[in-house]
């Protein structure tokens, strides 16, 4: 996909939603797209969607400045357009705060999703920059962690995410869209929205659930 066919089909996953994403994927026979629950929104409301940028990396033992610089390295590799993920295989620290966030905002990356912990989250959310993660700390990767693999294959919460891959975010959890099926998964999550309405309009003026399944097939 173009840079800009990447950024329409972001568009259009954000007016989705991410149980109608996870029903078009379990329609193909993929299940194992859904990262654990144990991840949420700094803040609620906003959803997140767009291709993945992943990056993996490791506690280690290195001086405050080559983990700093490695650190600002990995923010000047993130694409515009992207959702920035990050497996630290580490959950004592945070790996997104205010200069990160903000540095990723300016950049025009859509969000970021953490395996682990961030800090700054009062100033990450009034920034509007929209960050999934598992929990905060105040406590910072410097001197204690580096990054060892970007754009690669990472494994977050047992699910495999490769480059090329979508990423579908919002209050109800987050899936994983397989690159090569990006753009059936989100014409037919947008069919299943569309079903949903009729469904719903039927119900609301009296039809019994059931018949209102067997009429549209969707419930």
């Amino acid at each position: 996909m173009t840079p800009e066919e990447k950024r329409i089909c972001a568009h259009r996953l954000e007016q989705c939603y991410s149980g109608a994403v996870y029903d078009a994927l379990r329609e193909k026979g993929i299940r194992d797209c859904v990262l654990p629950p144990e991840f949420a929104p700094l803040a609620s409301g906003r959803r997140l969607a767009g291709p993945v940028y992943a990056v993996e990396g490791e506690r280690v033992t290195a001086s405050d400045h080559e983990t700093l610089l490695e650190w600002t390295g990995l923010l000047s590799k993130v694409p515009s357009g992207a959702v920035l993920m990050i497996q630290p295989n580490d959950m004592e620290q945070a790996y997104m705060g205010e200069l990160s966030a903000e540095t990723l905002s300016l950049k025009g990356v859509r969000g970021a999703i953490i395996d682990g912990n961030c800090r700054d989250t009062d100033f990450i959310v009034r920034s509007g920059f929209r960050v999934f993660a598992k929990g905060k700390t105040p406590r910072d990767v410097v001197g204690t962690w580096l990054p060892r693999k970007f754009d690669a294959p990472i494994i977050m919460g047992g699910v495999t995410v490769n480059p090329g891959d979508f990423v579908v975010a919002d209050e109800d959890g987050i899936v994983i869209i397989p690159g090569g099926l990006v753009e059936e998964i989100t014409t037919r999550a947008e069919e299943f929205l569309r079903t949903e309405s009729l469904v719903r309009k039927a119900i609301l003026e009296g039809e019994d659930p059931q018949q209102a399944y067997i009429k549209y097939g969707k419930f």
